[in-house]
C-alpha cells in the first residue's frame, strides 16, 4: 500500500462517520447562506499576468518532513500571508496526516479576502458541500485518487456550488486526465504522493502538456526565490508554498520575497 493509498483509506474511513454526523442538507444550507460564488474569480486570481503567484499554505505537519509549526492561529497566518502578497490561501484540513481541519479552514475564510483553497483528499460529493459550506473559494482534486469518472463528477459537482478547482497531477497521464476532464486550473505536484519523493524537475517536464489558457501551478519543492524564478521559466502561473513559510518565522515577509521573485522571472523573459 502506498503513502497515497494509506491516507486516502484513512479519508473515506473518517469520512463515513462524519457523513452521520452531518446531513447533507445542513451542509446545503450552510453553503447556500454565503450567497453566489465566483469561481472564474478565483482561477483568474491565479493567472500568471504580470507574475507568477504565490498560494500561501498553512499546513503543521507533513508526512514526509513530520511536525513543522504549531500554528495556534490559522487565520493570523492567514493574514500575514496575505500581509505579503498572497493570491489565494491553502489551508489542509486533513487531521490525521496533516493536522489540519475544517475548523482551520472556517477561520481562515474570516480573516482574509483573497481566494481559500481547501487541501484534502477529496473523494466524495460531500467533501466538496463542506468545502463550501465552511467558506472555500477552491477545492483541491487529485487525480492519482480518482478514478476519471469520479473527477469528471467531483468537477462538476464543485462548480454547483461556485467552487473552482485545482486539480493536481504528476505525471503525463495524469495531466491529460486532467485537461480531459476539463480542469481550468492544473497542479503539478513535484511530490510523488505514492513514495513522498520530490523531484524538482516535474513541473517543468510536464507544463508544456498543459494547453494554454490553464492556470499552471507548480507544487512541492518550492524552498525560495530562486525556485519560484525556476518555477516562472517553466512556465507557472502559480505556486503553492507551504513548510517554507510555516517554518520562516516571519511569514509576511518570506511571501513578499517569493512574491517579488515572481515578478523578476516575468519580467526577465520567463
Amino acid at each position: 500500500m502506498t503513502a497515497l493509498d494509506r491516507i486516502v483509506a484513512d479519508v473515506r474511513a473518517r469520512l463515513a462517520r462524519r457523513m452521520t454526523e452531518v446531513g447533507m442538507a445542513e451542509l446545503l444550507a450552510r453553503a447556500e447562506a454565503r450567497g453566489p460564488l465566483d469561481p472564474a474569480a478565483a482561477v483568474d486570481a491565479l493567472r500568471g499576468d504580470g507574475g507568477v503567484r504565490v498560494i500561501a499554505e498553512v499546513k503543521r505537519v507533513s508526512p514526509a518532513l513530520g511536525s513543522l509549526a504549531p500554528i495556534a492561529d490559522p487565520g493570523a497566518l492567514a493574514a500575514w500571508y496575505a500581509e505579503g502578497g498572497a493570491a489565494a490561501i491553502s489551508v489542509l484540513t486533513e487531521p490525521d496526516h496533516f493536522g489540519g481541519s475544517l475548523v482551520d479552514l472556517a477561520t481562515v475564510r474570516s480573516r482574509v479576502s483573497v481566494p481559500v483553497l481547501r487541501k484534502d483528499f477529496i473523494v466524495h460529493r460531500y467533501q466538496v458541500a463542506e468545502a463550501a459550506a465552511h467558506g472555500a473559494d477552491l477545492i483541491l482534486l487529485i487525480v492519482a485518487a480518482l478514478a476519471q469518472e469520479d473527477l469528471v463528477e467531483l468537477l462538476a459537482e464543485a462548480a454547483g456550488h461556485g467552487l473552482a478547482a485545482l486539480v493536481e497531477a504528476h505525471s503525463a497521464d495524469e495531466v491529460a486526465r486532467a485537461v480531459d476532464a476539463g480542469a481550468q486550473v492544473v497542479g503539478v505536484n513535484n511530490r510523488d504522493l505514492a513514495t513522498l519523493r520530490v523531484d524538482p524537475g516535474t513541473f517543468e517536464r510536464l507544463a508544456g502538456a498543459i494547453p494554454a489558457g490553464v492556470v499552471r501551478v507548480a507544487e512541492s519543492g518550492i524552498r525560495g526565490p530562486d525556485d519560484v524564478r525556476a518555477a516562472a521559466a517553466a512556465g507557472a502561473d502559480a505556486v503553492l508554498v507551504g513548510s517554507v513559510l510555516v517554518t520562516s518565522g516571519t511569514p509576511a515577509a518570506a511571501v513578499a520575497e517569493l512574491v517579488s521573485a515572481g515578478r523578476t522571472g516575468v519580467r526577465d523573459g520567463h
